[in-house]
């Protein structure tokens, strides 16, 4: 007698079981990372013990550059930070269907890259110990910062996109971590237990009644909207930095733009980069698809056509100018010393992402994954070019100079990477990377469902 087939499974069944499982016990591999980029981080730390109990001088940043490597990881890693509060606010106040199963992972990585880069202003301050300097707090010294520094402006700007970034990420997670409270209490075993105390006291009692569905809209809606002008006001403040200071190749107006442009530029193709093999190791093929790397190579080559307008608009204003020295310093920038960092600048964020024109290369993730990792390295050295070509050859020929990194600003530049790279694969295996609570909307809604790859999706 032919017994009964077994009951299909329900795609809301799928979404718990692919996501929630995703955080059982790593594997070997996952263990071997961990202990590399441990490795790597406590290399940067001994060379930033070393920089502190030597001096400065340990650094290449020397007169006429003052703001070398750690300089240009700062504005990097804030740029990095972008793509999250896109990706996750503007796209969501958009409407945009597509986010769904990535803006969670894009919101983890705005949090990490902001705690690496607040750590940068502390490391070229050389004595970290006074860097409660920056904030302004009644003291009976009546000692105040000085707010024309730029130290200032950036704390200000840090400390308020980390604390929006950081309650919109953990709003949007409340009710995922009640999903996996919920799973843990069917599992035997101790450490079970200690696991569901904890996810359920992270998911403040979270029981999806309909008063709590429609607070939680509400001020998931509300946060999205705070959380956009800061895609524009903070990295402006970083960009003004350069753009209030007279030396030629900063003092322009349209520092501001061209910045956020690039941030978000650099952002998504982040995004890209640690998607790739993050979708691969924890299972996710089905949820990250071709449809959502097409629109992220889309997105990509948007923005690197402004940042390519803005390429050629610095030189067309320098030139428009009739300022010598103006010309000069982009003249010096393009075939001067730094002429390789140039190149590579333009080549990597310019020319190799109009391959995106083609939908076929916007289709292939392997495409779009080696693009976005150009784009990165691209991005490190656009933020070099800016700072250093511009302070190597200011006014004064006499005072003309190059700068070249020494191991220990190479040592901690590794080092943020591996301490970025540490906290999101802690992230990928403690919290659910994927939004449950979102992917099922669109399943409920038939706007999308896992491993649908159709362009209407």
């Amino acid at each position: 007698m032919a017994t009964a087939a077994p009951p299909a499974e329900s795609p809301f069944a799928k979404v718990n079981r692919d996501i929630i499982g995703a955080l059982w016990e790593p594997d070997w591999r996952y263990r071997i990372l961990i202990l590399a980029l441990l490795a790597v981080l406590g290399w940067a730390g001994f060379a930033w013990i070393y920089q502190i109990k030597t001096g400065m001088g340990t650094a290449g940043i020397t007169h006429p550059v003052m703001w070398g490597a750690y300089i240009t990881n700062f504005v990097f890693w804030v740029g990095i930070a972008h793509s999250g509060t896109l990706i996750s606010a503007i796209l969501y106040l958009l409407r945009s269907g597509w986010r769904t199963t990535i803006n969670r992972a894009a919101e983890a990585m705005t949090i990490f890259a902001v705690m690496t880069a607040g750590l940068f202003p502390l490391i070229h301050l050389g004595r970290v110990w006074y860097f409660y300097f920056l904030a302004p707090y009644p003291n009976q010294r009546m000692l105040w910062p000085n707010f024309r520094s730029p130290l200032i402006w950036d704390f200000f700007a840090i400390s308020t996109y980390f604390t929006i970034s950081l309650l919109f990420w953990y709003s949007g997670l409340i009710p995922d971590l009640a999903s996996v409270r919920d799973r843990m209490m069917g599992l035997r075993g101790r450490m079970a237990r200690i696991k569901e105390k904890i996810y359920g006291a992270l998911s403040l009692g979270w029981q999806g009644t309909d008063s709590q569905w429609k607070n939680y809209r509400r001020a998931y809606l509300y946060m999205a909207a705070i959380a956009t002008p800061l895609v524009l006001s903070v990295h402006s403040v970083v960009s003004w930095d350069f753009a209030m200071a007279i030396t030629p190749g900063w003092h322009s107006t349209i520092f501001a733009p061209y910045f956020v442009a690039g941030a978000i530029f650099s952002g998504i193709a982040m995004v890209i980069t640690l998607s790739v093999p993050f979708r691969w190791a924890l299972g996710l093929e089905d949820y990250i698809t071709e449809y959502h790397y097409d629109n992220m190579a889309k997105l990509l080559l948007l923005t690197s056509l402004i940042v390519g307008y803005a390429y050629l608009a610095e030189y067309f204003m320098a030139w428009l100018s009739g300022d010598p020295i103006e010309w000069e310093s982009f003249r010096w920038r393009a075939v001067g010393a730094y002429s390789g960092p140039f190149f590579i600048m333009v080549t990597c964020n310019v020319l190799i992402p109009l391959l995106c024109f083609w939908r076929r290369i916007r289709r292939s993730i392997k495409a779009v994954f080696v693009i976005s990792v150009f784009v990165n390295i691209g991005m490190w050295y656009e933020r070099f070019v800016i700072i250093v070509t511009s302070l190597a050859h200011e006014y004064a020929p006499g005072a003309w100079g190059l700068y070249k990194p020494t191991w220990v600003e190479l040592s901690i530049t590794a080092g943020s990477f591996a301490w970025f790279l540490l906290w999101f694969m802690l992230f990928a295996k403690t919290l659910p990377a994927i939004s449950i609570t979102e992917v099922k909307e669109s399943i409920a809604e038939g706007v999308w469902s896992p491993g649908d790859k159709k362009e209407g999706a």
